[in-house]
């Protein structure tokens, strides 16, 4: 499964007070969207390069993005996306092996070609 890659990121808070986390491709247009929808203390930046939602996230928290209603969308959306992604993961328990004991004997290069030579055609 691949993520859906994003080059916009951040915060906008719709006109009901929640503040949300929002991804995008095309600033202008998504900031438009959001305007028209009256959202309100819409920040959102463009990212270094496109980035899944996990990474945008976390990029959102190295830049500082953790004041106020903004960090905690962030934080709680960051939380929710690496709990997802840890989901994902696989985890393989070791358990303890018995040998097989097999029946087979070692060849060397010499016995395969004499098996060889001596094969009827």
């Amino acid at each position: 499964m691949t993520d859906k890659l994003f080059t916009v990121a951040g915060t906008a808070t719709n006109a009901d007070g929640t503040t949300k986390a929002r991804f995008a491709n095309d600033l202008v247009a998504r900031i438009k969207i959001l305007n028209k929808a009256g959202c309100t203390n819409i920040n959102l930046v463009e990212l270094p390069q496109p980035m899944t939602k996990l990474q945008a996230l976390q990029y959102l928290t190295e830049q500082g993005i953790t004041e106020g209603d903004a960090g905690f969308a962030v934080a709680n959306k960051l939380a929710e996306k690496a709990k997802l992604a840890k989901k994902g993961e696989v985890k393989v328990q070791a358990t303890k092996t018995t040998k097989v004991k097999t029946a087979k004997k070692a060849v060397t290069a010499e016995q395969v070609l004499a098996a060889a030579e001596d094969a009827p055609l």
